[in-house]
């Protein structure tokens, strides 16, 4: 998979603009606050349909303006396929091959993006959320109609929430609405949790060994879900998690109703790492936190390829800095798989001479780019 073009209006601190990338190697370089995380912003959204770094969709349209547009051609098998993305206050529209796709699910997945952040080495030491959302945004590119589920469990839950906390103030029986809404509820996270648990068991396949490579063989990693219903197993499927579920929200009813909020569900679950059977959120170094989190992220590459048939495209955005030698060789060492890679940097003076021998450089300034090599 190759990007071999994009378009932006209005997108950031872009007024205009236009670039045709190299199959290889694409460097960006410029100082802070001039735009290259904004370049490899717009390469994600235009493949997951969100931003990596906000979930307001205004703050990616340009200031004073009424919509932002990205427009990509990517190839995908030899075949060239036109996507494009239009954001405005009123929400998205996506369009593939020119033709507008009704749900972001059905265009989510066209196109394949690992993104990986300074930010990114915080994934194992941050909160469950930073995890959820990983594990939803990584699970969707292979899986898009999970995407959907995923949607359709979010409008429930607010739904029940709404209710949850109507109790104490309304007289009327409440009970057979929150009953509807607690099945409906279920049906959804079931098929969230089966979708994750296999997610997080394929995920692991990938990165033990990788992190075993890392580490020399001195440590193993082990990726285990964590659910807020202790029952549910990795071996489960939908309907024996949604019989697990049926039996816990029973048991929590009463606690629900009182603290007004759903306590249960794929929305309190996480994400844990060990290595050498001891929790590396917790007991872990920092050394050891990264090196997890660098292997997770070098696994979703092969993950990824391996469900779909092609690589996805990489993107780093000032990370290299941020890893010493050791993991800097190990992400390098995926340019060698004929992955197509964007890198944001301040200087080249910290890149590999034999990267930069093959790399397409863009000097950025101000939100405007200039081609320096090919």
């Amino acid at each position: 998979m190759k990007l071999e073009s994009i378009e932006l209006t209005n997108f950031r601190n872009y007024d205009r603009l236009s670039l045709d990338f190299s199959d290889s190697v694409n460097v960006f370089m410029g100082e802070n606050a001039q735009g290259k995380t904004n370049l490899l912003e717009a390469i994600y959204v235009l493949a997951i349909a969100k931003s990596s770094r906000t979930s307001h969709d205004k703050d990616l349209i340009k200031w004073d303006e009424d919509y932002g547009k990205i427009k990509g051609r990517i190839s995908r098998r030899g075949t060239p396929l036109p996507l494009e993305l239009i954001i405005s206050r009123k929400g998205k529209k996506a369009k593939a091959n020119h033709l507008e796709k009704r749900r972001l699910s059905d265009y989510v997945g066209l196109c394949n993006v690992v993104m990986f952040a300074p930010e990114d080495l915080g994934l194992v030491k941050g909160g469950p959320a930073l995890r959820r959302r990983f594990t939803d945004m990584e699970l969707g590119q292979i899986a898009p109609v999970y995407i959907h589920t995923l949607g359709d469990y979010q409008k429930v839950l607010l739904q029940r929430n709404a209710l949850l906390r109507d109790f104490s103030r309304r007289s009327a029986n409440l009970e057979p609405l929150l009953d509807i809404l607690t099945e409906k509820l279920i049906g959804l996270a079931a098929e969230i949790v089966h979708r994750r648990l296999k997610f997080v068991s394929m995920l692991n396949q990938w990165a033990a060994p990788i992190h075993s490579e890392i580490s020399q063989g001195r440590e193993s990693l082990l990726l285990a879900y964590q659910s807020s219903v202790r029952e549910v197993s990795d071996g489960s499927d939908p309907s024996k998690i949604a019989e697990v579920y049926k039996i816990a929200f029973s048991r929590q009813r009463q606690r629900e109703i009182e603290r007004g909020t759903t306590l249960i569900g794929p929305h309190r679950d996480d994400l844990q790492f060990f290595v050498n059977e001891r929790e590396v959120q917790l007991f872990g170094s920092q050394g050891q936190q990264r090196t997890a989190a660098l292997s997770v992220k070098l696994a979703e590459i092969e993950l990824i390829h391996h469900e779909v048939g092609e690589y996805p495209l990489l993107l780093l955005d000032d990370v290299l800095s941020e890893l010493d030698d050791i993991r800097k060789t190990h992400l390098l060492g995926v340019f060698k798989q004929k992955v197509q890679t964007f890198v944001t940097t301040t200087s080249t003076d910290g890149l590999d001479h034999h990267l930069l021998d093959h790399a397409t450089l863009f000097h950025i300034q101000q939100g405007k780019v200039e081609l320096v090599k090919e």
